[in-house]
Parts: structure tokens; C-alpha cells; sequence
């Protein structure tokens, strides 16, 4: 069957709450006012991964002298990153413990990055609430727990059943939920605030050019040379990292079976008159009548030390109520209104919300827009160099679940990277990596890889017919 290939960012796109307070300094910037002729590396996609991978080669002596530049389509942390939930929650128990504790390690080093530098992102430490809301999803849950109890004990140390009325309402979920699980060591932030502040450091320090507004409309290479085609111009490079994520076959076109662009829906809400602050992130589980493949979540920001601290729920989700296809779309100039008025409905039925809720059906809405995501066909992000392609590496697919992991896969990439560039033999780098939990072996790119992924339904059938591929260990 054969796939088409993502499109490139859309020009204009629906407005996301969290862009209302912009980064000045980033807004149109360019490093430089022409697009270099050619650069030691460059990144493209200034999102999570993209920015961590600036970072992280900014920190490493071994790449000290080298020239950087980073391309973007749109602005400033436009994509994903900038239209996301807000969470920065593992999942640790339908993961493999590799995986989980991967994602553990993200978590705890995004934090320590803000926490270090007081990254005002609006970062909050919660415990996170994922609520089962049928007999079938929450018996999967306890079998995996189950399991990650044997396999991981620490790990399944952090996470916590519950199913009677008392914690359901300690915890503000409605009594007719199944049963939720509690897992510690989960954050919320205003993630365009962190990725800017990042961007807007290394370029002050003189560590990065960023061009925004640059998008790569193709990669044509030349022996061991890329070149980088833009509107603006080419630059030149013999080390490309992709971090495009569901854009990536848009240059990769051998990547459109297996990072699928896939739309969703997100919304910042007014929580009800004189209400108080929810415990806990949230993640629903079929609830209303949703698919079981595909969550709600919800963070709630600050009512106090904050700008504009009205206390928003940052809700998405809602995909079994969408109006429009959401899978192989690329473009995030428009909202579902399904699935933005199931969002508006949902948290009343599923929390017990404080306040004045009597008579309220919906709630009233700051901002409702849309996003891309890059769903993995092996359910698993692909991170590494890119097959027969020498200095091509790429990063992402995450799947919606990119904030938990896109810090420290751009980390992975540039270890790989620079290490084969220092004359490392490749396998032996991948396999020391994995040894150390820098990168779990189910995220490597390989052509192995690509060959098992394309053996599981696509990532259009397994919407359809509510698969959950658990990929390869």
C-alpha cells in the first residue's frame, strides 16, 4: 500500500493558547539576516527535540567550534510542542521497563533543567491520574502492573491502584469511573516557555543560528554533502538532523508508512466560578464513549503567581467525536467542532469540578486549536541515522507522547552522532547507549527495524479497528 507523504507546516494555523504570550525576542527571528551557505550541523524543527538537540551540542566539547543552524518552518516552537497538553508524564506500566524508566529519566532531567535555570514554564510536580472507565481497559491496566511488578519493582513502585468512591472523590473523579491509576513523578508546564527560553539563551550566548520562518521543502545529497532547499535559499551540511516528527516524510518520503501525521484537538477552559485547583494531571480512558486507543488528558495551570493566572484546564483529546479525518493530516489550520464540543462537555462529566456548576453543560472556551502529531507504526519513536544515508539522522515520531521523551532523544542523537563522528565504530555506540539506558533498543533506527514495523497493521488500521501495537523490545 503505498502512503503520501506528510505535508509541509501549514503558512497559518489555528491559534494556540499556548502562543498568547510570545516570546518577543524569537518572533521572525534570524540569526542572521541571510540563510548561511552552510554550517557544520543542521537542525531542522525547533520543537522539544530539536531545541534539547541544539542544547545538548551547545554542552559537549566535542562539538565545540562548530557552526549550528537550526531551521523552522514557522515561528519558534509553532508544531507540536507548542500546541500540546502540557504534561511531561512517564507512562510506566504499558511500556516495557526499559521504555518506562527511559521516560523517568526524561521527566526528571526536563525538571532538573528547570528547577537549575528557574525556567518560568509554569513547571508543577503532580501525581498523575490516568481514570479507566470500563471493566476491559482497567483489567489491561492491572495485568501490566502486574507484570511491571515482577519485571521492575521500583518502577511499579510509583504507580498505585484505585477503585473504591473514597479515592475516586479524594482524587475529584465522578464514582461511576472503573478505576484509575496513580503514578508519581509526573509534571505540567507551559512547554513554548521552556523550548523559547532554551532557544533564546543558545542564541544570545552566540551558540546558535536560528532562521525562522525557513522551511525545507527538500534534501538532495551529494556524496557525503546535503544540500537544504528553502524558499530563502540552500545551506550545505554534511550532518542533518531531522527533528520534524510527523512532518518527517515530507523530506523522508521513505518514512511515510511509519511516522503518520495524525490531527488533534486541544482547548484551554475556564474552570468554574469560585472552583479550586485540581490534585492531580488526568488522563480518561474511554471514557464517554472514546475509543480506548486514544486518551483525553488534562493539566490544570496556576490561579496564582502566574500571568494571567485563571486557573485554565488544559484539555485535549476527543478524537472518537471528530468531525473530520484526523489521521494522514497534516494541516493545523482548522478545529474539529466534534471533538472541541466534546472537550467543552467532557470535564463536567468526568470530575467533580468545584465552583458554580449548577446548570452548567459546557465550559467556556479561552482558546480551542488544533495540532499534528507523528504517529509511530511500531508505536515506538525512531531515533538514529537515517538507513544509506551518511550524516542523515532523524528523531521523532513519538506518537503523542513527545514530552516525556523528545530531551533526551535529541540527546541520543547527537551522542550517536558525535561519536561516529570522533570514529566510533556505530554498532558498538548504539549498543553502549542502550546498556546505559541513554536510548531504549526498541527506538533505534535500523533497517531491520523498518522491515518488522511494516509487518503491523498501518497506522490507519490500527485506528480503525482499535489496535495497540506494543512494537519491539
Amino acid at each position: 500500500m503505498k502512503h503520501d507523504r506528510a505535508g509541509l507546516p501549514t503558512p497559518e494555523s489555528t491559534h494556540s493558547f499556548w502562543h498568547s504570550e510570545p516570546n518577543a525576542f524569537l518572533l521572525g527571528h534570524r540569526t542572521t539576516e541571510s540563510l548561511p551557505a552552510e554550517a557544520d550541523i543542521v537542525i531542522v524543527g525547533s520543537g522539544i527535540t530539536g531545541t534539547s538537540a541544539a542544547r545538548f551540542l551547545a554542552e559537549d566539547e566535542r562539538a565545540k567550534g562548530k557552526s549550528i543552524v537550526l531551521l523552522e518552518a514557522r515561528e519558534a516552537c509553532w508544531g507540536a510542542t507548542g500546541r500540546n497538553g502540557g504534561h511531561c508524564q512517564p507512562l510506566l506500566f504499558d511500556r516495557s521497563p526499559k521504555v518506562a524508566a527511559f521516560e523517568l529519566k526524561n521527566v526528571r532531567t526536563v525538571r532538573s533543567y528547570i528547577e537549575r535555570h528557574d525556567v518560568p514554564c509554569e513547571w508543577r510536580s503532580v501525581t498523575a491520574c490516568r481514570t479507566f472507565w470500563s471493566e476491559d481497559t482497567l483489567k489491561d491496566a492491572e495485568d501490566e502492573i502486574a507484570h511491571l511488578q515482577k519485571a521492575a519493582p521500583y518502577l511499579a513502585s510509583k504507580v498505585t491502584i484505585i477503585k473504591d468512591k473514597a479515592a475516586f472523590e479524594e482524587h475529584r473523579v465522578k464514582s461511576d469511573c472503573v478505576g484509575a491509576t496513580l503514578t508519581d513523578e509526573a509534571g505540567s508546564l507551559w512547554p513554548y516557555k521552556l523550548v523559547t527560553f532554551i532557544l533564546e539563551k543558545l542564541v544570545k550566548e552566540g551558540k546558535l543560528n536560528l532562521q525562522t520562518k525557513t522551511p525545507v521543502t527538500q534534501i538532495t545529497s551529494s556524496g557525503s554533502m546535503h544540500t537544504l532547499h528553502t524558499p530563502r535559499g540552500d545551506i550545505t551540511s554534511k550532518t542533518v538532523i531531522l527533528c520534524t516528527n510527523a512532518y518527517s516524510s515530507a523530506i523522508l518520503p521513505q518514512f511515510a508508512d511509519l511516522i503518520v501525521p495524525v490531527r488533534g484537538e486541544m482547548s484551554a477552559l475556564f474552570p468554574p466560578k469560585d472552583s479550586t485547583i485540581l490534585p492531580d494531571s488526568y488522563g480518561m480512558v474511554g471514557a464517554l464513549g472514546q475509543p480506548a486507543n486514544n486518551d483525553d488528558y488534562l493539566i490544570q495551570r496556576p490561579y496564582h503567581g502566574v500571568p494571567n493566572p485563571a486557573g485554565h484546564f488544559m484539555f485535549g483529546g476527543g478524537h472518537g467525536a471528530a468531525d473530520q479525518p484526523t489521521r494522514c493530516v497534516s494541516n493545523d489550520d482548522v478545529i474539529d467542532e466534534g471533538s472541541a464540543a466534546y472537550l467543552r462537555a467532557a470535564l463536567l462529566k468526568v470530575l467533580n469540578l468545584t465552583g458554580e456548576t449548577e446548570g452548567l453543560e459546557e465550559l467556556k472556551p479561552a482558546a480551542q486549536w488544533s495540532g499534528i502529531m507523528g504517529y509511530s507504526r511500531d508505536n515506538h519513536p525512531w531515533i538514529g541515522k537515517v538507513p544509506d544515508a551518511e550524516g542523515l539522522w532523524l528523531a521523532g515520531g513519538y506518537t503523542g507522547h513527545g514530552m516525556p521523551n523528545g530531551t533526551l532523544c535529541g540527546k541520543a542523537v547527537v551522542d550517536m552522532m558525535l561519536a561516529e563522528e570522533a570514529g566510533e565504530e556505530p554498532g558498538g555506540v548504539v549498543e553502549r547507549m542502550i546498556s546505559a539506558g541513554d536510548i531504549p533498543k526498541s527506538y533505534v533506527i535500523s533497517a531491520e527495524r523498518i522491515a518488522r514495523a511494516r509487518e503491523f497493521p498501518t497506522v490507519e488500521v490500527q485506528d480503525r479497528d482499535g489496535i495497540l501495537v506494543t512494537g519491539f523490545e
